[in-house]
């Protein structure tokens, strides 16, 4: 069975979440299964590296992305650091704020923890607009990092946020893709 079968036997669809018309796309249940979870990392790993490049760091988008970008950074022995949603980070920040379909958005990342010329791989759960990743890659980029692509474990390619992603990075990896 691939990866993709198992991926496609665990994440749950919840219709109408969060509002009436969207299949939400649960990856809670992956979290149940440790094999899985190692699987996963692995895979982002090989395919992430397969076009060879240096990642001095992971930047994992909350909360999801946390999951999953840690065991990535354990595995690759280098440090990871978190965005997060305004006001969750304690320490000095710096905020990048973008646009939703309905509103916006702010996200934060400590400032003085990216090294200058480090070379980020942001970590995300999923892949919809973009928005999101853009947001982590913009904060990578105003404290002296180098996007080095983007990771995801789920892409839902009809939304088009791969496009999106390409002015930063051609390295986008995402194990399955509804």
């Amino acid at each position: 069975m691939t990866i993709q079968d198992k991926l496609q036997q665990a994440i749950r669809n919840v219709p109408d979440f969060p509002k009436p018309g969207i299949q939400f796309k649960d990856i809670t249940p992956i979290f149940l299964d440790a094999k899985l979870c190692d699987e996963i990392a692995e895979n982002i790993i090989n395919n992430f590296l397969h076009n060879p490049g240096k990642i001095d760091a992971i930047c994992a988008i909350e909360s999801r992305g946390f999951f999953i970008g840690i065991l990535i950074a354990n595995k690759l022995q280098i440090p990871l650091f978190p965005v997060r949603k305004a006001g969750k980070l304690p320490a000095k920040t710096k905020s990048f704020t973008y646009e939703l379909e309905y509103g916006s958005a702010t996200l934060e990342v400590h400032t003085g923890v990216i090294k200058p010329g480090w070379n980020v791989m942001v970590h995300d759960d999923l892949l919809a607009t973009g928005g999101t990743a853009i947001a982590a890659a913009e904060l990578v980029k105003s404290e002296g990092g180098n996007v080095a692509g983007f990771s995801f474990v789920v892409e839902l390619g009809f939304l088009n946020g791969r496009e999106r992603l390409s002015k930063y990075s051609d390295k986008i990896v995402s194990i399955i893709q509804f």
